[in-house]
Parts: structure tokens; sequence; C-alpha cells
């Protein structure tokens, strides 16, 4: 059974989800943002938690409201209810106007929108109750809106890392006809990107890897076990410390940056590397090659790498290349 609903979003609520719709790569075939789809998964995972935390909600209200008045429950359980309404879930604060937006649904998504209809509304319409579903799951932190999304994902990596099982996926980035089996270590947040990333070591290469949760396709846990190595274990749970999207070697590099590089690096943020020493202009780092590479590659002649020499070379290939495409 197909149906669709008519529903009215705020902008900046509709903006925020199609930002979550694009990073977790929900995407049509001309790649596009598949609204839809990710709204559809967002319901059928979130739905339950949702209804719960708003039961609990109010009968927290409620239980406060008679404990400290003579309040009556009928009348406490109204009051709960329209401060939840006024206060909690209203958007009215918002300059954002409201737009509408066509949802189509199928499936779970389908039988869920019919328990709202039939059982949660009360005086309220599905939209206001979808609305207000969708900006409870935006006020989550972004690494566990994934985890949220991605459910049986992350429900089958943490069963495979509970029992030390080999499991093996696809990944949007190497697509359907590249398998990975690997042995999972650990799962940890970016605290940049605010996704969370498989720690993991290659059953083929013996090299660790990491993958980040949302593009994981095909999730299988398989019925093969490994052995923990303790000294890999150590190693990755380092990494998920201090950068869980990057396991590559550690180097020890010394960057000199000028006074715009200095200001630059205090404003981008994202993936930046932890200095373990500045003395003047020469800043030091013991971080991973490659994230270093990726970092500074934004700097230009703000930033020059003294050394290690491998790390030198990748950006003046980088910078020698695009200078090559565009003298042509």
């Amino acid at each position: 059974m197909t149906e669709k609903y008519k529903i009215y979003l705020s902008d900046d609520t509709r903006s925020r989800l199609i930002n979550d719709a694009e990073l977790f790569e929900f995407t049509k075939k001309d790649e596009s943002v598949n609204l839809n789809s990710f709204l559809k998964t967002l319901i059928v995972n979130y739905f339950d938690r949702y209804r719960h935390d708003s039961e609990n909600l109010l009968a927290n209200i409620k239980h406060d409201l008679t404990s400290i008045t003579s309040i009556s429950d009928k009348d406490a359980a109204l009051l709960a209810d329209k401060i939840v309404s006024t206060y909690i879930k209203t958007d009215s604060l918002q300059s954002s106007k409201n737009s509408a937006l066509t949802l189509t649904v199928s499936g779970s998504s389908y039988e869920i929108l019919k328990i709202i209809e039939n059982n949660m509304l009360k005086d309220t319409s599905l939209s206001q109750y979808l609305k207000d579903m969708f900006n409870s799951y935006l006020s989550i932190p972004r690494s566990e809106r994934e985890t949220i999304i991605f459910k049986d994902t992350y429900e089958d990596i943490s069963k495979a890392l509970r029992e030390h099982r080999i499991i093996s996926f696809t990944t949007t980035s190497s697509g359907d006809n590249i398998a990975y089996h690997v042995e999972p270590y650990v799962i940890a947040p970016s605290k940049e990107e605010q996704c969370n990333y498989l720690l993991c070591k290659d059953i083929n290469s013996r090299i660790p890897r990491t993958f980040r949760i949302s593009r994981l396709r095909s999730v299988f846990v398989t019925s093969d076990t490994f052995t923990v190595d303790s000294d890999m274990q150590k190693e990755l749970q380092e990494k998920a410390i201090r950068s869980p999207h990057s396991v590559s070697l550690t180097v020890q590099a010394v960057v000199r940056l000028n006074k715009y590089g200095v200001k630059k690096f205090k404003v981008i943020t994202k993936n930046r590397p932890i200095v373990s020493k500045i003395e003047g202009d020469l800043y030091y780092f013991d971080w991973p090659e490659l994230q270093l590479e990726e970092y500074f590659k934004r700097f230009g002649k703000d930033a020059k790498v003294i050394k290690p020499a491998s790390l030198k070379e990748k950006i003046k290939k980088f910078y020698y290349y695009g200078l090559r495409e565009y003298s042509k």
C-alpha cells in the first residue's frame, strides 16, 4: 500500500533534514538528494523512541505537578500536555515560514503513519505530529542521529563487536562490486564531522582500515569468529580517540605557517590536527600523515611542510598537478 501525505515544515527544519539526507547519502539515480526516502527511514527508525520519550516527558511533568500542588491527576495531565505543546514542541518562535512537502509512504512507514493517525493525534494534526518528531530528531547530536538512521547497521556491527565476529559489507564509495571482510574493533565518533566510524582490520590486506557507518551497505555478520589482536586493538583504540576517520601511518611532522597560515589554522577547525608544540612559526604534529595532507592542502602558500619528506612530496605533487591543469 502506498499513500501520499502533505506535511508542512519550516524552511529551517526542511533545510536541516536535507543536510542530513545529503550527508548520509540518500540519493536518487540522478545523484540528487532523496529526501522522501530519508524521511521514511527516519519515521520507521525513530517513531518508537520518540513516542516513548514523549510519554515519559508528559508523565514526569504530571508527577512533578501533582507532587507540589493539590491539582487533580486529570488537570495535571491536561496542564502537562499544554506545557509540552506550548513551550517544548512549538516552533512558532522560528522566523522561517512553513512550506508544503509531499511525503509518499509505503510498507513499514505507511503502517507507522496509520498507527499515528489512529492513536497518537488527539488535538493535533498529522502534519504537526511529524513536524514535532522531526524537530525532536534534529535536537539530537548528529553522531547519534546517524545511529538512528542506520539503526540496523549499527546493531549488526555492535553484535559483531561483542561476539568478535567477522563482518562483510560494501560501501557507497567503492560500489556494490567490491566487498570488504573485516575484523571489527571499535566504533568511534569524529568530533569534527559528528559521524561514527568503524575501525577494523582488513582480512585480506591485514592492515587497519576505517569506514564511516553511514557509507556501509549490505552489512552481514558472518558465523566466523576471530581472535582479538591486542596490539591492533590498542592501536585502533588510540586512533579512535584522536582521529577515527583516519588510520594512516602516524608521523612526526613540522609545518611552517606564515601569519595568514596561523589565522587559517585557528578558523579551519574541521579535521584540524592537534599541535604537539609551537616554536616561533614552526608547528609540530604527531598525527596521521593522510589527515595532515588533507588538512594542509587547504592552506596554499600559507603553510609549508618541512618534514617528513613523504608528506612534503605529496603536497608538492598536489599543487604541481593542479597548476598544470590550470595552465593548459
